[in-house]
């Protein structure tokens, strides 16, 4: 199956999607003024969880990673304990779109890479509930950055992501969400380069032997790196934004 080969191919990377460890900790050195004192932290959809990491030793209070994906999370529990972090971590094995979290008992949601899934607009939506009054989410999301994209960029991401949104669009549908946006800024060029493209691309090498014995790998890789060479192209038209939002009062609506 075609989704057993992308697991495949995805297997051990540092990352599930553009970030770096610079740019969690930009993110959270921008929410700082806004957060509350131990705060009580879910990150959701973490994968293999390498903002989860930062976030504990940024924070020192116990972080949440949910994700639906077991071996991420045996993998970010290893590393947790690895880097003495363990009884910061915690995992919960959950679809993070029907979460039973109490309402109005989080303090900060954190997703990197991983509200596509729901969809922006829903995924808010679904997740406001959760937070306390002025409680915080921080989120990355594939975003346009042209009201103008080339063709094949256009072309591609109305396939692959149908829903994706300007940085205007996205801000608005925030609010109509219920949130402030606090701040927005993009992921350089190097946080889909250094621990997602170029470890996918070796990953990729040492597949390639047996994708010729199997199809449905071939194909994923054929599909990632027409990924890839597209990002290489006109990357400087879409990219990932990390959406800093605050819950409004009942009178900020």
């Amino acid at each position: 199956m075609l989704g057993d080969a992308f697991m495949l191919l995805h297997t051990d990377l540092p990352r599930e999607g553009p970030g770096s460890d610079a740019c969690t900790r930009e993110a959270l050195g921008r929410l700082r003024p806004f957060l509350a004192t131990s705060p009580r932290v879910l990150d959701l959809g973490c994968g293999p969880g390498r903002q989860t990491l930062v976030l504990a030793r940024e924070l020192g209070t116990p972080i949440t990673a949910v994700d639906s994906n077991a071996p991420y999370l045996k993998r970010l529990e290893a590393e947790a304990q690895a880097q003495g972090l363990g009884h910061l971590v915690h995992t919960r094995c959950s679809d993070f779109g029907a979460l039973q979290d109490e309402p109005g008992s989080v303090d900060l949601i954190w997703s990197e890479g991983s509200i596509y899934i729901l969809g922006w607009s829903d995924g808010l939506r679904r997740w406001r509930p959760l937070l306390r009054p002025e409680g915080l989410l921080a989120a990355t999301e594939a975003t346009w950055l042209t009201d103008s994209p080339p063709p094949e960029a256009a072309d591609f991401w109305r396939e692959a992501y149908p829903r994706m949104g300007s940085l205007f669009v996205n801000s608005a549908k925030a609010r109509e969400a219920g949130f402030e946006v606090l701040d927005t800024f993009v992921l350089p060029a190097s946080a889909w380069w250094d621990e997602y493209y170029h470890p996918l691309e070796a990953r990729m090498s040492a597949l390639r032997e047996r994708a010729q014995r199997d199809v449905d790998l071939a194909t994923a890789i054929e599909e990632t790196e027409r990924e890839i060479s597209l990002f290489a192209r006109h990357g400087a038209s879409y990219g990932y934004v990390f959406y800093l939002l605050r819950v409004l009062g009942e009178g900020g609506r």
